[in-house]
């Protein structure tokens, strides 16, 4: 009689790396001194500078990461920028 054949043990799960909660301020330039928080219960996330006091909010959702926050304000920044250039542009003409 022959032996029953064992089952192979599934490959181990891989694990997620964590996103980084603190990142560098646009406006000092600071490393590592904006500090993302995410507010679930009242759907808001928040991004603030410890250096120079500069702060972003906006709503989130359940998907939302910190790095989702620092990453809008950055679009937010570069928005406003081009707008301002624009302007300034059009002054001139």
């Amino acid at each position: 009689m022959g032996k029953r054949k064992s089952r192979a043990k599934p490959p181990p799960k891989k694990r997620m790396d964590k996103l980084d909660t603190v990142f560098s301020c646009p406006f000092c330039s600071h490393g590592s001194s904006v500090e993302c928080r995410i507010d679930m219960k009242n759907l808001i996330g928040e991004a603030i500078c410890g250096i120079c006091q500069e702060s972003f909010s906006m709503t989130i959702n359940a998907l939302t990461e910190p790095v989702d926050v620092y990453s809008e304000w950055i679009d937010e920044c570069e928005r406003v920028n081009n707008q301002e250039e624009d302007d300034a542009a059009q002054r001139s003409d």
